[in-house]
């Protein structure tokens, strides 16, 4: 590990120096880059500075204890600075172990959500909204921008199916877990029996492609069509033809936008959402193994295949993946996920560390 550390090290203050160098600082993409992998390595080699400080307070100490000859108060300083010096170089090499686990790579990108409502119909949908709104919620408590790309709202303020971004430092890393089925325990808003029921919305997180990355031929690969808005129960209609579908030929892959009254800006978001499906789709073929440690993106809807429930009456919600439950549903709902991700990502790091010590 130490020799892996070292070779970063190096490579840092190789970076550092040419970042100082005027053909860098005069090559705006050149010095972009370095300056993303001197980011990156920054907390590393900081981390590992702070290991050895306490690695020379640890050997000073062994080598006084060994020297003989101390009175009982220095010696008892010379315990303490032994004792304290070790437990920090443990909780440090264990900080080590982790910052060098292979990043993803999408971790740094924006991300574009879609909600799907799944099984139960209106009452999945109207959950499918509330999905958003904590979503909505928790972007804005790291001020971090939300744009809707496209939503498919019904009459009692639900969505069928809602597309948006989130654009933002290190969004993909906080959102990826979110991928999968949610179950939702409570009884509906349109129930008067008061009997609670169980339905289920899709979550699927992509991370966002740059243009540059999936260069699509308009011609060739695209089949491009314009029709009319059309919202809930005739809501938000538009007398001209502004809505966007953009087929993908060779995968068959559609999508739409009808947010934006512009035609040309719904062609952009448009374009947005399907270079971003490309990518992940892309993404996921390149590697198995990556397509194997990914947490499944959409299923079918059904209620079997949740990674989350919501429990209503019982102020619950419970990660099935890694057997979590906390008794704080409202505050969730309304945005403080943290606590939530926090435990899955920490989870995730655990099983990465655990692979990797078994190689």
């Amino acid at each position: 590990m130490f020799e892996k550390l070292k070779a970063l090290e190096d490579k840092f203050n190789e970076i550092n120096e040419r970042l100082m160098q005027p053909d860098v600082v005069n090559d705006a993409k050149q010095y972009t880059e370095l300056m993303k992998e001197y980011k990156t390595l920054e907390p590393i080699v900081s981390k590992l500075v702070e290991y050895r400080s306490a690695k020379n307070a640890f050997d000073e100490a062994v080598e006084l204890t060994e020297g003989g000859g101390l009175d009982k108060e220095f010696k008892e300083m010379v315990q303490a600075q032994y004792d304290e010096s070790k437990e920090k170089m443990a909780e440090l090499e264990e900080e080590l172990k982790l910052m060098l686990l292979p990043k993803d790579p999408n971790d740094d990108r924006n991300v574009i959500i879609e909600i799907r409502g799944g099984a139960g119909g209106e009452e999945a949908a109207l959950f499918a909204g509330t999905l958003y709104r904590m979503y909505s919620m928790y972007a804005a408590q790291k001020k971090w921008t939300i744009e809707v790309m496209n939503a498919n709202e019904t009459e009692l303020g639900g969505y069928k199916e809602i597309t948006f971004s989130v654009s933002g430092d290190g969004a993909y890393s906080r959102f990826k877990y979110e991928s999968g089925v949610h179950r939702v325990q409570r009884v509906p808003e349109t129930e008067s029996q008061g009997r609670v029921h169980t339905s289920t919305v899709t979550v699927a997180v992509l991370p966002e492609a740059d243009e540059v990355e999936l260069d699509l031929n308009e011609e060739k690969d695209l089949k491009i069509d314009v029709f009319r808005s059309s919202g809930a129960g005739g809501q938000h209609i538009n007398k001209t033809s502004s809505a966007i579908r953009i087929t993908h030929i060779p995968t068959g892959m559609v999508v739409e936008c009808q947010d934006e009254r512009s035609q040309f800006k719904n062609k952009d978001k448009a374009l947005k959402v399907l270079r971003s499906r490309l990518l992940d789709q892309k993404q996921r073929a390149q590697t198995d193994a990556i397509a194997a440690d990914r947490r499944s993106q959409v299923g079918t809807g059904d209620r079997s295949e949740r990674i989350r429930t919501y429990n209503y009456p019982e102020g619950r919600i419970s990660d099935h993946r890694i057997g979590l439950t906390i008794y704080r549903l409202e505050q969730i709902l309304n945005g403080n996920l943290d606590e939530v991700i926090d435990a899955l990502a920490t989870a995730d790091q655990a099983a990465k560390l655990a692979k990797q010590e078994e190689e």
